[in-house]
């Protein structure tokens, strides 16, 4: 996707940017302060989900130990970068990327039937994330990993085993989104939308955090480049999602890669690449060679996760739907650590 397809967006987002009394750079530095603020915003594949039990005061969002923002903060905890980093992290699963700093949301965390937490009503709407972050002039770093929930992933994910069941020998789900039917957007016009929707956030994110710098986080593979190392039918990898699909369903998420890497390149902030060192690492490989589970997979035994579809495979799996394990946040904290430390070198 061109840059040069951004200028409609962008001329808009100036415009109104100009607009404001913002003040020199000088004026806007944050008071001086003893410690460094560290804002995790982003969706399920930052909250973690089902790498941990959820914290004492559960909100639907499904935050867990052991997810990214947790395991890096330990690290910043035990190795403080000149002085303490304080994170606030208020990812939330199935976000989108209006929900970052424009929408509120109503989460979806399911926990188990048994589950006294779960309201009988479901869960209270959330405000924005940059909201509930509290995000300001005094915020160091933001890091966000947001955009499969705006594609969406589950939708198209949930089509292509539906339609691969019934034909698991050709594209069923390549042709089905590459002529739609009326009223379906098609994958070109998803991508358009959603780097219109990614300008709008971080300039949102600029705005409200003048003094932070920003990193977004990209998503790790998820299938393997070759689709025969994937076992058709196999519900621990890619179930009946059909063997001449994978091709495709790996270049849609290359491309929404890229698209949140020229729009975070084209604002001058900090894009991490998780890509590149989870490639044969998905949810097709063995054992502890796998970062990515897919439909089916094991998760910590506290996490409380539904077992779903997969109940019959044993206790110890759930219906995990292509989200990272343990191993899977483990690999991108290192990226996101690093990524964190340079940018406070550079404040």
């Amino acid at each position: 996707m061109r840059l040069k397809r951004f200028w409609p967006a962008v001329a808009a987002t100036a415009a109104a940017l100009a607009s404001l009394a913002v003040p020199p750079p000088a004026l806007a530095a944050a008071p001086a302060a003893d410690h460094y603020e560290w804002v995790a915003l982003g969706d399920s594949y930052t909250a973690g989900i089902f790498t941990g039990a959820r914290g004492e005061r559960p909100d639907g969002c499904e935050r867990t130990p052991n997810a990214y923002p947790d395991l890096v903060n330990q690290e910043l905890t035990e190795f403080p970068p000149g002085q303490a980093v304080q994170l606030r992290d208020v990812s939330c699963g199935n976000a989108a990327i209006p929900h970052i700093t424009r929408e509120s949301q109503t989460p979806i965390g399911r926990g188990s039937l048994a589950d006294p937490s779960k309201p009988s009503g479901g869960w209270a709407p959330v405000a924005p994330q940059i909201e509930r972050a509290q995000a300001g002039e005094q915020t160091d770093v933001i890091t966000i990993g947001v955009g499969g929930n705006s594609l969406p992933f589950g939708e198209i994910f949930s089509r292509c085993l539906t339609l691969g069941a019934d034909n698991g020998s050709g594209r069923p789900c390549r042709d089905y989104y590459e002529d739609p039917k009326r009223g379906v957007e098609t994958l070109d016009e998803r991508l358009s939308r959603i780097q219109d929707e990614y300008i709008t956030m971080l300039a949102d994110v600029h705005e409200k955090a003048p003094n932070a710098k920003v990193i977004t986080v990209g998503y790790p593979s998820l299938l393997p480049a070759e689709a025969g190392a994937c076992g058709y039918t196999d519900p621990t990898e890619t179930f009946t999602i059909a063997p001449g699909d994978i091709p495709w369903l790996r270049d849609m998420e290359e491309r929404l890669n890229q698209t949140i890497r020229n729009v975070t390149n084209f604002f001058g902030d900090r894009y991490v690449d998780t890509y590149a060192s989870s490639q044969g690492h998905d949810a097709c490989q063995p054992g502890e060679e796998k970062w990515m589970e897919g439909f089916c997979g094991t998760v910590a035994p506290e996490s409380n996760w539904p077992a779903g579809q997969c109940a019959g495979l044993g206790p110890e799996h759930r219906q995990t739907f292509f989200h990272p394990n343990t191993q899977g946040h483990t690999a991108i904290a290192q990226h996101v650590e690093r990524a964190i430390r340079l940018a406070l070198l550079e404040r």
